[in-house]
Order: C-alpha cells, then structure tokens, then sequence
C-alpha cells in the first residue's frame, strides 16, 4: 500500500539473532535412539539457551516441520525469514534423528559457522537430553584439499615449470606464484585438515592448482605413499564416522549428477540457502571446451603418450585455437560444419592419447604414475565434453563465450543442461526425505516456481501424489516426490522497519549504464542518508560508472567492488557511518551488515537476465515451445529471487531501520511490478521521492554508532 506519511520505524524488540558461546569440541558418540517430533521443542529450548539466543515462534515451528517431515517421508520447503534462527531450527531435529544427516550449504560463511559455531554448541547443550553426543564433520571435494604427493614430490606438470630458479641459492623461488607453492609446502606439514578454507592469507587459484588434484588425478589411496596421511580420505573417513555431514552445493551436485557417490549414505538431507541450488548444480553440470585446456593436455600427454597422439592432439589444438580467435560470442543452434570438424578432431585425438597412455609403460620417471594420471584425467576430460558438444543433445545448450580481457583468442565453447529440474528430481528424492529452506523461496506469494526449479511437482498435483513408499504408479510412471511449502515467517517487523521506494518517476532504464536522472537521484538518496549506502548494480560496468561519477560529486567515501578482496570492503564499510559500498552480483547475496552503517539499499534496475544470455534465453524459449509463459518462468523468476535477496541485505537485526530504493519505474508501472513486490520483504511501500528524503534524514539523524564487523580469520 502507499499512504501519505512513512512509517514511524520503531524496533520491534531484542536482536534474533543466535549469538554463540565459546565452541566445545565433540567427543565420541553414545547410544542413544531418536527423539520424537513431541520431543523437539524440548531439544530447542535447551539448544537456544544454550547459544544465548531468544526462542522464536518461527524457528519452533520450523524445527518441528522439519522432524515431521523425516518422520512421514516427505520434502519440506521452509521459507524462513532473517533473524529466525533456522540453522537451529534443523540442526536440533537432525542431532536427534538418530541416523545420518547431510547439510549443504552455498556458503563458506555458513558452513564455517555450522562447523566452529552451531553445532558444537548444539550438541553439547542436547547431549545430557539425547544421552549420546553425535559426531559432526565437513566434507568437501578433493580439489579442496592439499595433496600430500604433489606437496612431497613435487608438481609434475608443465604450470611446475619457471616455479623456481635453478640459479638462486637453494631453489628460492623465482616469482610470487613459487613463493606461495613454498608456503604451502611448508603449510603441509603444519595443518591438521589440509582444508583450503584454513589456509590464511589464501593464495591464488593458479598456486593452489600446484599442490591439488582433482577426483580423477588422484592415485588413490591404495597406490599413493601418502594414501594414510591423505587429507581428502581422512574427511572421507570422518564423514563416514559421522552423524551430521557439513558440505556445500557444489559436492552435492557432484553426487546426485555423476553416478558415482562421493557423500556418505544419509535419510536426511537439509540444503540452506537452497535458492542458490539450481545455479550450482547448473555450474557443476556445465563443461568447457578451450584452448588452454587442450594445449595443457597436448603438454600432459607429451610425457608418456605417443609420438602419434600427441601430434594429433597438438595439430587439433592449433586448428581449433585459430578458429576461435575470430568466433564470435553467442549461442549456437547447430555446431557449423567447420567448428564441428575441429571439436571432432580434439575428440579423436584425445581418444587416442588415452589409449596410448593405458598401453605405456615405465619411461624411467620415478613420479610416472602421477604423471600418467594427471595426463590422463585431462585427455579423459577432454574427450567427454568434445563427445558432449558433437551429441547436440535437445537437452543442452551450447554457446560461444569470449572475454577479450585476457587478450585474443579466449573464446571457449560451452555446454550447459537446458534445465537442472530433471536430474535434481531423478537423483535428489530418491530414499530420503529433503529439506530446502532461505530466506527467499516464495516468489509471487508461493513456492511454486521454485519447487518446479528444483525438480519438484506443482502444489496442484499433490493430491494426486501417492507415498514414498510407492515407486511407481499403475502404468509404470514413478510417483513424483510429495512435498509441502512452509513460511515460518520472520521475528521483523518490516512495515515498521523498512520502506520501499519505487522511483516511478525516472525514465525506464535502457541498455546504457549511464543514466543521469537515476546518478541525481542516487546522489539526493545518499545525501539524505548521510552515506549509510549500499548499491546493488545489475552489471559491473554500472557500479564502475556510478562510483566514478558520484566520487566527483559527493564528499562520501565511495568503496568500489573489485577494489579490495571482498571481506575488506565489508568491514571499512561496515565501520564507518559515511561510506557507501557498490558492486554487483555477490553483494546482492552476500552483505551482513546489520546497524547503522547499511541505511539506505539501492538496487539500479529489476536484475533481470541479460537479452543475449545463452542459457537463459533458451530455458525462456523453451518453457513458451512448451505453451507456458517463458517471461515469468524464466526471467522473472530470476529477477524475483535477486529482489528478494537484495532487499534483504537492509534489515539485520531487530533495531535496524531504513530505506530500500528501486530506481526502476518498472516495478511500480509493470504488470509484474505485483509479483516482484510479493516477492519482497513487506516493506512499506511508496513512490513519494520527498517522503522518503525525510525519513532518510530523520533515521540517519538519530542513528547509534555503527557496529564493526569482526576480521574472520
């Protein structure tokens, strides 16, 4: 609604958020059977004291849908709103399931803080009630890990070479990128886990590259002369031991898609920040084809293979190099016969490397099978994504990609599925009971469309839908997954809190990312706040633009994304009442600033997909060849969710106030505008450009001092 005066934006009590204690390390695990959902709210108390938090009527609905849903066999979505306390909310119902649980997340943030935060503090406080003390462990992929061979033996791969100077006294290293393998080196036989994540200061992907390997390099630990000191096969062996496995969407993706398991077998799975999902697993669904890639196979395989393959490979790799040079970027329908040619070639050619390498034996390099391995698994690579691109599958899609950032001849091909929905619902549902929870799951007032986007069935069959128990119905179709949509609300009181302003009067945005009615508009905002600011960009070309023009208009610090590492910019920003804080896409997602310092949030335009992007662009076409309305499924969902997410970066905490700001007369003006507004925290809501100056000025006026934010180490 839209009335005459703004909201009095008074805090609507104590701050919801779980705060911790110092952790408990767990100890091992004690008999002990499940507990009954009649039991949960019990369990929940205990937990929720224990972490100093405040017991929310959300969160105990919640934790209690959760064990209900474990116990009937059937999937929940749980749309719980900031500040409810939901990692609680499941953790308390999966400790005391009894059997395994598996959680994923998108986040490191969030998995760090399940690891080192919640769940010792959990299971301490549930342990003299449950009388047993579940195990909890993290899983990740092997990339993740440090590799005790490659730290021992050495790197034997051509990026090894120009790491250090034979010149120099005692192989000192030759640049930053050998400094950082020495670090690691030294790392090696300090760290406990091996974990990437604990590594700190991190170091460059290239570095780490040095000394990982991924699943299909690896030796394995039977055949390495570090299989027992092995850092990924100890977190295999913990996640075995373990009642609760912590591990992120992208493993998990991995282990529905692949067919090969790498997760321990689990009744219960939990997936938070479950909007991000389909992006994920789209990302470990997609391959690609460049020239790096099959020249660092031709230098692979020149070691073991072939004289042959390997000039078959390498022939290969100069002719699709000086095709892509000149290809230019978008999707393509049908491969053109010439393109079709030169990925056939890289296919044939890597077949061939991979047969040689099976049929040699010892060249007299003591690291041989490494080597081998490593030639191999990127031969194998290669070989599965050009055999991908030639099958032109009505499945997938296919598209020309250049960033001409990195200089000529960067193109790749890519191939990605046209949707995720399918094999999310074939290897996701199966024998266990799922359940996906955010902050943003309904869009237009239900969860609907994203249930469909993760591979479940509309509401409106569910009547239909028969038990789990049930595989497959009478004429041999399996039965689709039950599942129930649940919105435990949020303990904020948003109308009071928050206003969104819709700037209905700018003109609509085009192309161009330089709108000078939305800068004055922005300007006046920010100087209304007095800083407090931060602007969500639909592209990075529009932060830059607006970074740069306002600099010179405004006496505000103005902190660009891009500029600093990404934690940093959070904390200057978050520590000084002035500054402002611009990027794009992560920041949409990944701010938490509650306090002072984030009053106003401006988002520059609906964040709708780009025109000419591939994937969506297909996934739109393909839902309207299907008689539906693409628009909505598609792009509008898209830009949905990212409202959502971005209007959630204003209200933190209990006491936090403010403004979020559209500069996108579209959202007021547009049919859709309705659907996007649903979709959004329930602000109040109004178009009055003077109104909301005052409340700016009045909020910033009587704001307390900003609240740090600690450096995670």
């Amino acid at each position: 609604m839209t009335n005459d005066s703004a909201p009095q934006l008074l805090p609507v009590g104590p701050d919801a958020s779980d705060e911790p204690t110092e952790p408990a390390a767990p100890a091992a695990t004690a008999p002990g059977g499940p507990a009954t959902p009649g039991r949960i709210p019990e369990l929940l108390h205990a937990a929720v004291t224990a972490v100093g938090g405040v017991e929310r009527p959300g969160q105990v609905t919640m934790a209690e849908a959760v064990a209900e849903a474990v116990e009937s066999a059937e999937h929940l979505l749980v749309q719980a709103g900031t500040g409810t306390g939901k990692s609680l909310a499941y953790l308390v119902p999966a400790l005391a399931h009894g059997d395994r649980v598996v959680v994923a997340t998108a986040t490191l943030a969030l998995q760090r803080q399940l690891v080192e935060r919640d769940l010792p503090r959990t299971v301490e406080a549930l342990h003299p009630i449950l009388r047993r003390r579940p195990l909890f462990a993290m899983l990740k992929g092997r990339s993740n890990y440090l590799c005790l061979h490659r730290a021992n033996e050495g790197t034997p791969s051509e990026e090894g070479e120009g790491l250090f100077d034979p010149a120099e006294a005692l192989g000192g290293p030759a640049s930053k990128l050998g400094r950082d393998v020495l670090r690691l080196r030294d790392w090696a036989d300090e760290t406990e886990t091996g974990d990437r994540d604990d590594l700190s200061p991190g170091v460059s992907d290239k570095a780490w590259a040095q000394l990982s390997v991924s699943s299909r390099e690896c030796l394995g630990a039977s055949r390495c002369a570090y299989g027992q000191e092995c850092f990924a096969e100890k977190a295999r062996e913990r996640a075995k031991l373990a009642d609760v496995v912590v591990t992120n969407h992208a493993l998990l993706a991995i282990d529905a898609i692949e067919g090969a398991p790498v997760l321990p077998e689990h009744e219960l799975l939990i997936i938070d920040e479950a909007h991000e999902l389909v992006n994920r697993v789209t990302g470990a669904a997609t391959a690609e084809l460049t020239v790096g890639a099959v020249n660092r196979a031709v230098k692979r395989a020149a070691r073991l293979a072939n004289e042959k393959a390997v000039d078959a490979l390498q022939a290969a790799a100069e002719s699709y190099h000086g095709l892509m040079e000149t290809a230019q970027p978008g999707k393509v329908d049908e491969l053109p016969e010439y393109l079709g040619y030169a990925v056939a070639a890289i296919r044939d050619a890597s077949r061939q490397v991979i047969t040689s390498l099976g049929e040699t034996r010892d060249k007299g390099l003591s690291d041989e099978d490494a080597v081998r391995k490593q030639a191999m698994a990127a031969a194998e690579t290669l070989h599965d994504t050009t055999d991908r691109l030639l099958t032109e599958s009505p499945y997938d899609v296919i598209w020309i990609e250049r960033n001409d950032r990195f200089g000529p001849g960067t193109a790749s091909l890519r191939v990605a599925p046209m949707s995720v929905s399918g094999l999310l619902r074939e290897n996701l549902y199966k024998e266990r009971s799922v359940v996906l929870t955010s902050a943003t799951l309904k869009l237009g007032g239900d969860f609907n469309g994203v249930a469909a986007s993760v591979g479940l069935p509309m509401e409106g069959r569910l009547p239909d839908v028969r038990s789990l128990d049930e595989p497959e119905r009478a004429g041999g179709e399996q039965a689709p997954p039950y599942w129930r949509g649940l919105d435990v609300g949020s303990p904020f009181s948003y109308p009071k809190q928050g206003i969104l302003y819709v700037a209905k009067h700018l003109p609509q945005p085009g192309r161009e990312p330089e709108r000078p009615q939305m800068l004055d508009e922005l300007a006046e905002l920010i100087g209304a706040a007095g800083g407090r600011t931060l602007g969500l960009f639909s592209s990075m070309r529009a932060a830059q633009t607006a970074a740069e023009q306002l600099r010179e208009r405004l006496d505000y610090p103005i902190l660009l994304q891009g500029e600093d590492t990404l934690g940093e910019l959070i904390r200057t920003f978050a520590g000084d009442a002035e500054t402002c804080l611009f990027g794009t896409l992560s920041l949409w997602q990944g701010v938490d600033v509650p306090g002072s310092a984030c009053q106003l949030v401006v988002m520059d335009r609906i964040p709708f997909p780009r025109p000419d992007d591939p994937l969506m662009s297909a996934r739109q076409k393909a839902v309207e060849e299907a008689g539906d309305n693409g628009f909505m499924a598609v792009a509008a969902t898209h830009a949905a969710l990212l409202l959502a997410q971005g209007a959630g970066r204003l209200v933190r905490a209990a006491d936090d106030r403010g403004v979020v700001a559209v500069l996108d007369p579209r959202l007021a003006t547009a049919r859709y505008g309705g659907f996007f507004r649903t979709s959004m925290p329930d602000f109040w809501y109004t178009t009055d450009r003077n109104q909301v100056r005052r409340s700016l000025a009045s909020i910033a006026a009587s704001a307390p001092p900003p609240r740090p934010v600690e450096k995670r180490g």
